[in-house]
């Protein structure tokens, strides 16, 4: 089988993809090797994070008014099957508060409130995993393409000066051009790394504000509504 195979692919447009992917690395030397073990990090890590996200439904918000309805209507353990059915990180946190309150009506002590402070924050925890590898190379990349370019110019000159007077332009033209390759290849990963760090930095934070807002609404619903106040006016007619 392999024997029928490997004619194919020699003069498959694949084979040359290839030979010409073996030639860049030769090239672009082992920073470029590394660079391009790099890119298929942040690729792996930009999609394990989109895929978290999407199980996590992490742009549902309805199952949030609905359990706060059923709680302010006494229907504690069926807004308690509301969250439990959710994946959104904002449940589990609402989930919690409810259980340490016990009904409506109950004004939320310092026990609870830490409580609910620590499933918060395991929640965010949580939603800033692979946030810090791909941030991590979004720093990196670009200085291992300029180490890579450094020692290449290095190399170019030396090569330069072994030759005296007889050196080639077009040889040292392209061995810059090998050392460039490197500074291109690592903002080329840099620039959508950042890009995916800023955006879920965007995104984590919209979440945990609106897991602030709804810890916030249940907090304050139970609360007893304060007395209206008369208007200015109604006292100084009352005075007269």
């Amino acid at each position: 089988m392999e024997a029928l195979i490997e004619p194919l692919l020699r003069g498959s447009a694949f084979a040359t993809l290839l030979e010409r992917f073996q030639g860049f690395l030769r090239d672009g030397g082992p920073i470029l090797t590394i660079l391009v073990l790099v890119s298929v990090l942040a690729t792996t890590l930009i999609a394990l994070k989109v895929l978290q996200l999407i199980r996590l439904r992490i742009g549902a918000r309805g199952f949030v008014g609905e359990a706060l309805a059923l709680w302010r209507a006494q229907r504690i353990a069926e807004a308690l099957v509301v969250l439990d059915a959710s994946p959104n990180p904002i449940a589990p946190v609402l989930a919690v508060a409810m259980r340490g309150l016990g009904s409506p009506g109950v004004e939320p002590t310092e026990r609870v409130r830490e409580e609910v402070l620590r499933e918060a924050a395991a929640q965010q925890q949580r939603l800033n995993a692979y946030t810090r590898g791909l941030d991590a190379i979004a720093t990196l990349a670009p200085l291992l393409g300029l180490l890579g370019t450094v020692l290449g110019m290095i190399e170019a000159f030396r090569a330069l000066e072994a030759a005296g007077g007889q050196a080639d332009p077009g040889l040292l033209a392209g061995g810059i051009w090998e050392a460039l390759l490197t500074t291109a290849v690592g903002l080329a990963i840099a620039i959508p790394a950042a890009a995916a760090v800023h955006w879920l930095d965007g995104t984590v934070g919209q979440l945990r504000h609106d897991m602030e807002d709804a810890v916030t609404r249940l907090f304050t619903g139970t609360l007893p509504a304060m007395p209206a106040r008369p208007s200015p006016s109604s006292e100084t007619l009352d005075a007269y």
